[in-house]
C-alpha cells in the first residue's frame, strides 16, 4: 500500500467515525480534510483509536468518552464541540443529572466562567433534544420522587 493509499484509508476512517457519532462530518473537520488532508488523516487515525468501544478493545464505553469530550470542550470554551459531544453522550444513554454533575465539576478546574460561557448552554441544548431522560433516583415503588424527573 502506498502512502497515498494509507492516507486515503485513514481519511475514510475519520469520515466514517464522525458519521457514526454525529451523522455528519463537522464543518471544521471537512475544511481540514479538504485543505490539509494529511493532518486530517492523522487526526482520523487517533480519533478512530480513541472512539473504539469495548468490543473493539476500548476500555471506556461511548457514553463515557463523549462525556469526557463534552467536559474537556467546556473547560476550554469550545461550546459547539461541547454541545455536539454532550448530545452524543445523551444519545448513548447519559442522563441530564449525570451531565449536570459533570458540567458543575468543570467549575472546579476552570471557574464559574466554564459554567457561564459554556456549561449552561450545553445543558440547555441537551434539555431541548427531545430525549426522554428519567432521573435514576427511584422510590421503592419504582416511581420518580416528586420533582425528581429530569428532561
Amino acid at each position: 500500500m502506498t502512502d497515498d493509499e494509507i492516507a486515503a484509508a485513514a481519511r475514510q476512517k475519520g469520515i466514517d467515525s464522525f458519521m457514526a457519532t454525529f451523522g455528519r462530518v463537522p464543518e471544521n473537520f471537512r475544511l481540514m480534510e479538504r485543505h490539509a488532508p494529511g493532518a486530517f488523516a492523522g487526526y482520523a487515525l487517533m480519533r478512530d483509536f480513541v472512539m473504539r468501544g469495548p468490543a473493539a478493545g476500548g476500555a471506556l464505553d461511548l457514553k463515557t468518552k463523549e462525556l469526557i469530550f463534552a467536559l474537556l470542550d467546556t473547560v476550554v470554551g469550545q461550546t459547539n464541540g461541547a454541545k455536539n459531544h454532550a448530545a452524543a453522550a445523551v444519545k448513548a444513554g447519559l442522563t441530564l443529572p449525570e451531565l449536570a454533575e459533570g458540567l458543575v465539576q468543570t467549575v472546579m478546574v476552570g471557574g464559574i466562567t466554564c459554567w457561564n460561557l459554556t456549561g449552561a448552554e450545553v445543558l440547555r441544548h441537551c434539555e431541548t433534544l427531545g430525549e426522554t431522560v428519567v432521573d435514576e433516583r427511584k422510590t421503592p415503588g419504582g416511581e420518580a420522587p416528586p420533582g425528581g424527573a429530569a428532561g
